[in-house]
């Protein structure tokens, strides 16, 4: 298994158009393991799939994962998710058996629609890895369910009935909501490391520091010395939100502090906290607020 450095040239493989062009324009696309690395190989050196989330799900046996920075080294059951354009690579032994889900970007937001519309992080943002010998007790009807839904998807997948696609994704968007909530329960139940608590408070300096420009989460990462996918793990530990709900809602606590307490126009404030276009600046606070700010200020001032 080949690890990769970052900055380097690194493989876009499209399932649709690389392995199986019957599916070109398909959002959701299976194949079992053991199809699938008779055409690309056992140990498959780093690639990624842009604008696809990618689903490993193994029977049994011995795989490693390298997603991003991360290495996984499982045996048994288990599950690898890697998000869309995530540089990853994996080798599994040849007795290995499972299943593959490549699902388009675009049904994941679809599916997610209300939850991603409210900035909610679905816990789909970064690699996960799962396997039923780390699941409590209590979370085992989860993974069984997880299994149950692998098990009908390969059967929607061999035979073409009528309203195939809409079957198929009623079972991906089961299956996603079992691994969001075994995620939720693996990241709730891991002791936040005085190493997080660390990278938390230079990352909350940063965002005090920057709040008021256009930094982007992977500047806020790189002057952390993190990747973006640790950084966005760290967050959802510590605060319990992604790192970009956490500068939103520093910004949105002082662009309401100067609504509230000063007689900056609207303008002004847009200007002070970085929004280059008044326009833009009023559509993300009714975005996120459900309200004008002159609307706020006036309640506030009631």
């Amino acid at each position: 298994m080949t690890g990769y450095k970052t900055g380097e040239w690194i493989p876009n493989i499209n399932i649709g158009k690389d392995y199986d062009r019957r599916f070109i324009d398909a959002s959701i696309h299976y194949d079992s393991l053991t199809s699938l690395a008779s055409f690309f190989g056992r140990d498959m050196s780093v690639h990624r799939h842009a604008q696809h989330l990618q689903i490993h799900f193994i029977d049994s046996g011995d795989t490693h994962f390298h997603i991003d920075d991360k290495i996984f080294r499982v045996s048994g059951p288990s599950l690898f998710l890697t998000p869309p354009a995530i540089p990853h690579s994996f080798c599994t032994q040849k007795d290995v058996s499972g299943h593959v889900l490549t699902i388009h970007q675009s049904l994941v937001w679809q599916l997610f629609s209300q939850s991603l519309s409210q900035q909610q992080d679905i816990g789909l943002s970064q690699g996960i890895c799962l396997s039923q010998s780390a699941i409590a007790a209590e979370q085992d009807h989860l993974w069984q369910k997880l299994t149950r839904v692998w098990s009908d998807i390969a059967d929607e997948w061999q035979v073409d009935m009528p309203e195939r696609a809409a079957a198929l994704q009623s079972h991906v968007s089961l299956m996603l909501i079992y691994i969001i909530r075994l995620n939720h329960e693996r990241i709730s139940s891991m002791p936040i490391s005085n190493d997080d608590i660390r990278v938390y408070k230079r990352f909350s300096s940063e965002v005090e520091t920057h709040y008021k420009t256009a930094m982007k989460v992977p500047d806020y990462a790189s002057k952390i010395g993190v990747s973006e996918s640790r950084l966005t793990q760290i967050c959802q530990r510590v605060s319990h939100s992604s790192p970009k709900q956490n500068v939103r809602q520093r910004r949105l606590q002082e662009i309401k502090r100067l609504l509230t307490f000063t007689q900056l126009s609207i303008t002004e404030i847009a200007f002070e906290m970085g929004f280059s276009n008044p326009a833009y600046f009023t559509r993300f606070f009714k975005k996120e607020m459900h309200m004008t700010p002159l609307e706020f200020r006036k309640h506030a001032s009631q």
